[in-house]
């Protein structure tokens, strides 16, 4: 490497008389001292001396090199990312410098940039084996986002953990792999696994949105609700353009607002407003297990109470058989059997005075959501609970397109009387009815119009 002229800055006044001869001299000195606290492990003293160097003669890249090597062992690796850039600006031939340039960049999860900093060695030393290995690293890091992406699609998130973690090896300071990884953790009901993840990002960075939204999920999806959005709302402080945690705040404050809503109704002993509130609480975000429990649980209770009212108003009419009390007892009897039913409005998601044409457009959407062809590469949990929605979807649509079976549906009548066996129902013909045949339908066309 060519010596380079020294324009020292923020100089000693004292050494602004020496000559460019008497600085090199004299930061190679100091270069010399950075090398031998090296060598010690003393990487402190290193980057003090390795800087006083580069202060001596500012244009020197192999002191920028230097220095770069001591802040990674410092794990200081945007810093040391600096000076590496800095070094092979100032000797574009410098290999050492794209080395250590390209490490930083993988180590940070850039592997984009980091092949072009190998593939540059590769254009000065082409036998060079550190360039060719990381190379190597860094289409394997790139392989494991795109099989992570294509698994977070398919909310298989169990590969996208085991890709992170591959991804990992090589790009152990990553904070974007690492979120990922959290964030998946925790939608696998792995909290404590994906709080340490997000609490190890805070305690470098306090200000990182990503962490704060991973920390507000694990505490939101362990039914701390308050404490959740605290965190979601500190994220969208620090990026208030985070969809994931605007939606996730939106989704905590619902669930709290309509749970609220459905325990006064049930103090107030409205017990269907409480089972239609505690209903669509439990639409409102089907990923939140604990806390949804504590709805079903609420909406048991519900139901419970309707077979109190029953066996109340049985009394009531066997002490007084009035007709009033006998119009009593059958609609506490009617609203008993209609809180044990299915909701196949909610199902469809369309109001209960939706027209025809609305309720085949509901069905058309939800059924190629939930459709099992839709999610074959899921995991066998989701796959299970896909094909139950479907089949779901399928009944709510032969019921409710219908008239008659629709009006006896809505008047809490029995469907079995006409026939229909929901034990043996196969949604899969409905769907094929719906969409004209084998012929008519081809699902890779269709899914993205859902």
């Amino acid at each position: 490497m060519a010596t380079e002229s020294c324009d020292a800055v923020n100089m000693d006044p004292d050494m602004e008389l020496l000559s460019d001869e008497e600085l090199e001299r004299e930061a190679e000195s100091f270069k010399e001292q950075g090398n031998a606290f090296y060598v010690k492990k003393d990487y402190a003293e290193a980057f003090n001396y390795y800087t006083k160097a580069i202060d001596m003669c500012p244009k020197n890249a192999s002191y920028y090199g230097n220095r770069a090597a001591t802040l990674m062992m410092l794990c200081r690796y945007r810093d040391a990312l600096e000076d590496c850039q800095q070094a092979v600006r100032l000797d574009n031939t410098f290999i050492k410098g794209h080395l250590r340039e390209g490490k930083c960049h993988l180590l940070l999860g850039n592997a984009m940039a980091a092949s072009r900093c190998f593939q540059r060695v590769l254009e000065l030393e082409s036998d060079n084996s550190q360039a060719q290995q990381e190379l190597k690293n860094a289409e394997s890091i790139l392989e494991y986002e795109r099989m992570a992406e294509i698994g977070f699609e398919k909310r298989d998130f169990r590969m996208v953990v085991f890709c992170m973690d591959r991804a990992l090896d090589s790009a152990s300071a990553c904070h974007k792999f690492k979120i990922l990884k959290a964030e998946c953790l925790a939608l696998l009901g792995r909290y404590p696994e994906a709080q340490s993840v997000a609490s190890d990002i805070l305690r470098m960075d306090s200000t990182n949105a990503d962490a704060l939204y991973v920390r507000g999920l694990c505490l939101y999806y362990e039914d701390c609700i308050d404490k959740a959005v605290q965190f979601f709302v500190q994220a969208l402080r620090m990026a208030p353009d985070h969809d994931k945690a605007r939606l996730a705040c939106r989704n905590a404050k619902a669930l709290k607002a309509k749970k609220e809503e459905g325990n006064k109704a049930f103090k107030e002993g409205n017990y269907e407003a409480a089972y239609e509130l505690y209903s669509e609480a439990l639409t409102i975000d089907p990923n939140n297990i604990k806390t949804n429990a504590k709805l079903y649980c609420n909406r048991a209770t519900v139901g419970s109470k309707y077979e109190e009212a029953v066996r109340d108003y049985e009394k009531v009419y066997q002490t007084e058989k009035t007709k009033e009390h006998k119009q009593l007892l059958k609609n506490a009897q009617l609203e008993l059997k209609k809180s044990k039913r299915k909701d196949y409005y909610k199902i469809l998601g369309v109001d209960k005075k939706a027209t025809e044409e609305e309720i085949k457009k509901a069905y058309r959407k939800r059924a190629l959501l939930h459709h099992p062809d839709r999610h074959s590469g899921a995991s066998a949990e989701v796959q299970k609970e896909e094909e139950k929605k479907f089949k779901e979807v399928g009944e709510a649509f032969s019921v409710l397109s219908d008239p008659k079976k629709k009006s006896r549906y809505d008047t809490g009548q029995d469907l079995e009387d006409d026939g229909m066996n929901m034990g043996d129902f196969d949604a899969n013909n409905i769907f094929k009815a719906f969409f004209g045949g084998p012929g008519g339908f081809s699902f890779e066309g269709n899914i993205c119009s859902v």
